[in-house]
């Protein structure tokens, strides 16, 4: 599973992670708060703060030529993007300044370490989970004949669960076209879930858009085959036809390009 429904509220499985590390930190600090020292309260809001300021600053440098096409998008959070090592000396400052004792610091230290913990684990269990292989579906093409799934032809597969009416679908289109034709040793399908021929085609020409192998999952047996959860969803598949990865959400250009990187080697 690619993520976890609390009522119509959609997390991916990695951000339920981070949200699990940032309530054992909270937790941890209002506890010694009350019992330690009281500075803990504000060293926890800090902390979080420069971590994930940290974090993203990171990842735009690691990234800067192509954020720097597009410098809006150092706010485009949602897109994800945060390096973890980059955030180590942000946190590490705030916790000797606020915390100053050394006592203090070491407790600071000690709930970082398990809040990093957690993290690790709630990512390790969730992306070690069971990935079947391409399913044997037959799907109908916008254009040309019927698309084969499991047919990989020795090359691997991106899968992109989208609709039009979907706006975070429609936000990382471009990326994804730009991609597909960038990448032609990699087959892309974007399997539409549940719309019309006409209302795909008029969206796509009103778009400018053109996509290789667009095909109809009226069913939506892509998304329960892989027990994935709402859309976007896109899936990097190996030429051998195992799932490699999986991402829920508007994809980044940066965090595609890495995914197709991997996907090669």
């Amino acid at each position: 599973m690619n993520g976890f429904a609390i009522g119509p509220l959609l997390f991916s499985a990695e951000r339920v992670a981070v949200i699990l590390a940032i309530v054992v930190v909270l937790g941890a600090a209002e506890i010694l708060s009350r019992r330690v020292d009281r500075r803990f309260g504000r060293w926890s809001y800090l902390a979080l703060a420069a971590g994930l300021i940290g974090a993203r600053a990171g990842h735009v440098i690691e990234n800067l030529q192509s954020f720097s096409e597009t410098p809006w998008r150092v706010f485009a959070v949602w897109q994800g993007g945060f390096s973890l090592p980059w955030a180590a000396l942000p946190l590490a400052a705030v916790t000797v300044l606020a915390l100053r004792r050394p006592r203090l610091i070491a407790w600071g230290a000690g709930v970082l370490a398990a809040a990093f913990l957690v993290w690790n684990t709630s990512h390790q269990l969730t992306t070690s989970s069971a990935k079947p292989p391409l399913p044997d579906l037959i799907l109908a093409s916008l254009k040309g004949p019927p698309v084969q799934l499991s047919a990989t032809g020795g090359r691997p597969t991106v899968i992109n669960l989208w609709a039009t009416w979907c706006p975070p679908c429609r936000r990382e289109m471009p990326v994804l076209a730009a991609a597909a034709k960038a990448n032609p040793d990699t087959r892309f399908i974007f399997a539409n879930q549940g719309e019309d021929e006409a209302k795909i085609a008029g969206y796509l020409a009103r778009q400018g858009l053109v996509l290789p192998n667009v095909v109809l999952d009226s069913d939506q047996a892509v998304p329960r085959h892989y027990g994935t959860l709402g859309i976007p969803v896109t899936l990097f598949v190996r030429a051998d036809g195992s799932l490699a990865a999986s991402h829920m959400g508007e994809i980044s250009p940066e965090l595609l390009q890495a995914k197709l990187g991997a996907l090669a080697r």
